[in-house]
């Protein structure tokens, strides 16, 4: 048992340091959790995405992805264009009205779909080459120099994974209430518009 706890424990570190950095897709949770919509379909989905890749680096993904180069190439590509499209999305709601923001509050206008939400998440995670270059290649690499106890390494990671996520979504419904003011609406749009468009950009240099 106890074998196992140092592995366990660095997967657990280790999966903290790569997820809790702020990204595209830790930006949009906090956005959707704010605004009270799907935040527990969209964590699921995220988490349950982590789990997927950890599993699948550890198991030896990671060695396949780093020998195929073209893929984290096409992810690069299409995850720039939808990151920048959210970013462009994020800017213009920064320009709206007062007005218009608390109208489309009470009217639920702006309301996203549950499935369309849940399709972001996912394109926002699988179409990240950071997720195929850190948590398959790079997780993978180390969960697997831990010999016997890879598995625990995975589990750690995973651990961390699903807290994180959770923590974040039900962290972000109790800001709810500093959002009634539309200001505040339009500086978080800011931060996103800056994240989602800089994101876009890094991406599309490092092609």
């Amino acid at each position: 048992m106890t074998a196992y706890l140092v592995p366990t424990l660095a997967g657990l570190l280790t999966g903290a340091g790569l997820i809790i950095a702020i990204g595209p897709q830790n930006v949009f949770v906090l956005r959707q959790g704010v605004a009270r919509r799907h935040t527990g379909q969209i964590v699921a989905v995220c988490a349950l995405s982590d789990v997927v890749l950890i599993v699948a680096g550890v198991a030896g993904l990671g060695a396949l992805v780093a020998a195929h180069p073209e893929v984290v190439t096409f992810a690069k590509a299409a995850g720039g264009l939808y990151v920048g499209a959210l970013g462009v999305m994020a800017a213009r709601r920064c320009v709206r009205s007062d007005e218009a923001i608390a109208a489309a509050d009470e009217s639920g206008a702006e309301s996203t779909g549950r499935w369309v939400a849940v399709g972001t998440a996912l394109a926002l995670t699988w179409l990240n080459p950071h997720v195929y270059l850190d948590t398959v290649i790079t997780m993978g690499a180390i969960a697997n120099g831990h010999g016997n106890g890879k598995w625990a390494f995975a589990f750690g990671a995973c651990i961390a994974s699903v807290v994180w996520f959770t923590a974040l979504g039900g962290g972000a419904r109790r800001l709810s209430g500093f959002f009634a003011s539309p200001q505040a609406w339009k500086m978080l749009d800011a931060v996103v518009a800056v994240i989602m468009l800089g994101m876009a950009i890094a991406l599309f240099a490092s092609i």
